[in-house]
Protein backbone atom coordinates (compact mmCIF):
# COMPACT_ATOMS: atom_id res chain seq x y z
CA UNK A 1 0.00 0.00 0.00
CA UNK A 2 1.51 3.52 -0.66
CA UNK A 3 2.77 5.28 2.01
CA UNK A 4 0.23 8.48 0.72
CA UNK A 5 -2.71 5.74 2.32
CA UNK A 6 -1.09 4.53 5.23
CA UNK A 7 0.86 6.17 8.04
CA UNK A 8 4.30 4.73 8.93
CA UNK A 9 3.92 4.92 12.49
CA UNK A 10 0.75 3.59 13.08
CA UNK A 11 -0.11 0.23 13.74
CA UNK A 12 -1.94 -1.88 16.59
CA UNK A 13 0.64 -2.71 19.81
CA UNK A 14 -1.87 -5.81 20.40
CA UNK A 15 -0.43 -7.28 17.25
CA UNK A 16 3.44 -6.70 17.94
CA UNK A 17 4.74 -10.04 19.64
CA UNK A 18 7.23 -9.66 22.33
CA UNK A 19 10.64 -8.46 21.63
CA UNK A 20 11.94 -9.27 24.89
CA UNK A 21 15.38 -11.26 24.16
CA UNK A 22 15.46 -10.17 20.75
CA UNK A 23 18.88 -9.25 19.50
CA UNK A 24 18.71 -6.61 16.23
CA UNK A 25 20.71 -4.99 14.41
CA UNK A 26 20.46 -1.87 12.10
CA UNK A 27 22.80 -0.65 9.35
CA UNK A 28 22.62 3.25 8.84
CA UNK A 29 23.51 5.08 5.39
CA UNK A 30 25.02 8.26 6.35
CA UNK A 31 24.48 9.79 3.58
CA UNK A 32 21.37 11.50 3.94
CA UNK A 33 21.64 11.53 7.32
CA UNK A 34 19.25 14.35 8.29
CA UNK A 35 16.97 11.37 7.11
CA UNK A 36 18.35 8.06 7.86
CA UNK A 37 19.16 9.10 11.49
CA UNK A 38 15.71 10.28 11.95
CA UNK A 39 14.73 6.67 10.53
CA UNK A 40 17.23 4.69 13.21
CA UNK A 41 16.12 6.59 16.06
CA UNK A 42 12.57 6.32 15.02
CA UNK A 43 13.55 2.16 14.61
CA UNK A 44 15.79 2.31 17.98
CA UNK A 45 12.51 3.88 19.71
CA UNK A 46 9.83 1.08 18.58
CA UNK A 47 12.12 -1.89 19.66
CA UNK A 48 12.84 -0.77 23.04
CA UNK A 49 9.44 -0.35 23.65
CA UNK A 50 8.22 -3.29 22.63
CA UNK A 51 10.96 -5.09 25.50
CA UNK A 52 14.49 -5.08 23.10
CA UNK A 53 17.13 -4.47 25.68
CA UNK A 54 19.40 -1.50 24.50
CA UNK A 55 22.21 -3.71 24.45
CA UNK A 56 21.03 -6.40 22.40
CA UNK A 57 20.58 -3.09 19.57
CA UNK A 58 24.02 -3.10 17.34
CA UNK A 59 24.10 0.00 15.47
CA UNK A 60 27.07 0.41 12.96
CA UNK A 61 27.60 3.02 9.77
CA UNK A 62 27.96 2.55 6.30
CA UNK A 63 28.48 5.67 3.71
CA UNK A 64 25.61 5.21 1.72
CA UNK A 65 22.38 3.37 0.81
CA UNK A 66 24.39 0.86 -1.89
CA UNK A 67 26.86 -0.31 1.35
CA UNK A 68 24.07 -1.34 3.42
CA UNK A 69 24.40 -4.54 1.68
CA UNK A 70 27.75 -5.36 2.93
CA UNK A 71 26.95 -3.83 6.27
CA UNK A 72 24.45 -6.06 6.55
CA UNK A 73 26.20 -9.22 5.03
CA UNK A 74 29.05 -8.41 7.72
CA UNK A 75 26.60 -8.10 10.69
CA UNK A 76 25.08 -11.46 9.68
CA UNK A 77 28.03 -13.44 9.56
CA UNK A 78 30.15 -11.43 12.44
CA UNK A 79 27.18 -10.82 15.37
CA UNK A 80 24.63 -13.23 16.73
CA UNK A 81 21.62 -10.90 15.71
CA UNK A 82 17.96 -12.29 14.99
CA UNK A 83 17.22 -9.59 12.74
CA UNK A 84 19.13 -6.72 10.96
CA UNK A 85 17.06 -3.38 9.67
CA UNK A 86 18.84 -1.63 6.97
CA UNK A 87 18.24 1.91 7.21
CA UNK A 88 18.90 4.40 3.72
CA UNK A 89 17.81 7.48 1.68
CA UNK A 90 18.18 7.66 -1.76
CA UNK A 91 16.82 11.30 -3.41
CA UNK A 92 16.16 11.41 -6.87
CA UNK A 93 18.50 14.11 -8.36
CA UNK A 94 19.15 15.04 -12.13
CA UNK A 95 20.98 11.53 -13.15
CA UNK A 96 20.22 8.07 -13.53
CA UNK A 97 22.46 7.55 -10.39
CA UNK A 98 19.24 6.81 -8.09
CA UNK A 99 17.74 4.44 -10.69
CA UNK A 100 21.29 2.31 -9.87
CA UNK A 101 21.83 2.62 -6.37
CA UNK A 102 17.68 1.85 -5.91
CA UNK A 103 18.01 -1.18 -8.23
CA UNK A 104 21.35 -2.51 -6.58
CA UNK A 105 20.69 -1.79 -3.25
CA UNK A 106 16.79 -3.48 -3.30
CA UNK A 107 18.54 -6.72 -5.23
CA UNK A 108 21.40 -7.12 -2.41
CA UNK A 109 19.04 -6.90 0.44
CA UNK A 110 16.48 -9.52 -1.16
CA UNK A 111 19.25 -11.96 -1.69
CA UNK A 112 20.31 -11.64 1.77
CA UNK A 113 16.70 -12.90 2.25
CA UNK A 114 16.90 -15.51 0.04
CA UNK A 115 19.61 -16.80 1.49
CA UNK A 116 20.54 -16.05 5.03
CA UNK A 117 19.29 -17.27 8.08
CA UNK A 118 17.51 -14.14 9.19
CA UNK A 119 15.54 -11.16 8.05
CA UNK A 120 17.19 -8.21 6.65
CA UNK A 121 14.55 -5.44 6.88
CA UNK A 122 14.17 -3.13 4.31
CA UNK A 123 14.34 0.28 5.24
CA UNK A 124 15.47 1.96 2.22
CA UNK A 125 13.46 5.23 1.32
CA UNK A 126 13.64 5.87 -2.74
CA UNK A 127 12.37 9.57 -2.62
CA UNK A 128 11.81 11.98 -5.47
CA UNK A 129 12.17 15.23 -3.44
CA UNK A 130 13.32 15.69 0.41
CA UNK A 131 9.82 17.07 1.36
CA UNK A 132 9.11 13.28 0.73
CA UNK A 133 11.65 11.97 2.55
CA UNK A 134 11.21 14.36 5.36
CA UNK A 135 7.55 13.53 5.26
CA UNK A 136 8.28 9.70 5.96
CA UNK A 137 10.85 9.93 8.59
CA UNK A 138 9.67 11.96 11.61
CA UNK A 139 6.74 13.73 9.56
CA UNK A 140 3.22 13.87 7.97
CA UNK A 141 3.39 10.18 7.23
CA UNK A 142 5.10 8.52 10.35
CA UNK A 143 8.44 7.29 10.46
CA UNK A 144 9.75 4.43 8.23
CA UNK A 145 11.95 3.68 11.26
CA UNK A 146 8.73 2.67 13.48
CA UNK A 147 7.69 0.66 10.46
CA UNK A 148 11.08 -1.23 9.97
CA UNK A 149 11.41 -2.06 13.86
CA UNK A 150 7.53 -3.35 13.83
CA UNK A 151 8.32 -5.89 10.89
CA UNK A 152 11.79 -6.77 12.39
CA UNK A 153 9.97 -8.62 15.86
CA UNK A 154 7.10 -9.40 13.49
CA UNK A 155 9.60 -11.49 11.52
CA UNK A 156 11.45 -12.85 14.14
CA UNK A 157 8.60 -14.41 16.00
CA UNK A 158 7.41 -15.55 12.29
CA UNK A 159 10.64 -17.54 12.56
CA UNK A 160 9.78 -19.03 15.72
CA UNK A 161 6.33 -20.15 15.13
Amino acid sequence: MATAYHHLSDYDPATVPSAEGMRVGIVVADWNDRYTYAMADGAIATLKRHGVQADDITVKHVPGSFELIYGATWMAEHLELDAIIAIGCVIRGDTPHFDYICQGTTQGLAELNLRGDIPVIYGLLTCNTPEQAEARTGGVLGNKGDECAITAIKMVAYGEV
